[in-house]
């Protein structure tokens, strides 16, 4: 039975996104004792606005209440004008708060992203890490991920064919599991305890 649960995000709400077909195709390439869930609520969140976060919206609660109880989260992003997602970002922001009290602290976090293009998502993933940093989350740094010409790495069905990818994605989850168990070393509270 896993003993980390890991939260998957992709940062597109394109249909057929290889983001989401990345995460979608996470768990054949995770270590045995991993289970990865797909967070499928990006597309609902209301824009973030200070004055509206009073715990009005369900989406924000349910959001924030699925990163506090996920171990680590993994999180693909796509490149959009050289940066990350509108959609990704107001996820962030909804989850960066309250500031004190944020699911985001100390929670370890593995990213990649895939792109279309032959330089693959490095300036998104660069401003991704940043938002990550700030929020003090315990970004996985080694290895870096950035699948370029996502076409050839699958399949129409969205099933990631490409051995080498699915190669660097299982030490990228490798990576992740590792965080995850110095994260509940080091911070002995009970939300970072193994279940």
């Amino acid at each position: 039975m896993a003993e980390q649960h890991v939260l998957a995000i992709s940062g597109s709400l394109r249909v057929n996104s290889f983001n989401s077909w990345l995460v979608a195709n996470a768990g054949e390439c995770a270590p045995e004792n991993m289970e990865i869930e797909v967070y499928k609520g990006m597309g609902s969140l209301p824009l973030y606005n200070p004055d509206l976060d009073d715990g009005r919206f369900s989406e924000v609660t349910d959001l924030r209440s699925r990163i506090g109880e996920a171990d680590g989260l993994l999180i693909s992003t796509p490149e959009y004008n050289y940066g990350i997602p509108g959609a990704l970002k107001n996820l962030l922001d909804w989850a960066s708060r309250p500031t004190n009290g944020t699911a985001l602290r100390h929670k370890p976090v593995a990213i990649t992203g895939v792109a279309s293009g032959h330089f693959g998502t490095v300036r998104a993933q660069k401003q991704l890490r940043e938002v990550l940093l700030n929020r003090n989350s315990d970004v996985v740094t080694d290895p870096m991920l950035y699948i370029f010409m996502g076409s050839e790495r699958f399949d129409e069905e969205g099933h990631l064919h490409d051995e080498v990818t699915r190669g660097f994605l299982t030490d990228l989850l490798t990576s992740l599991e590792r965080r995850i168990r110095i994260n509940a070393i080091e911070y002995d509270r009970p939300e970072y305890k193994l279940k």
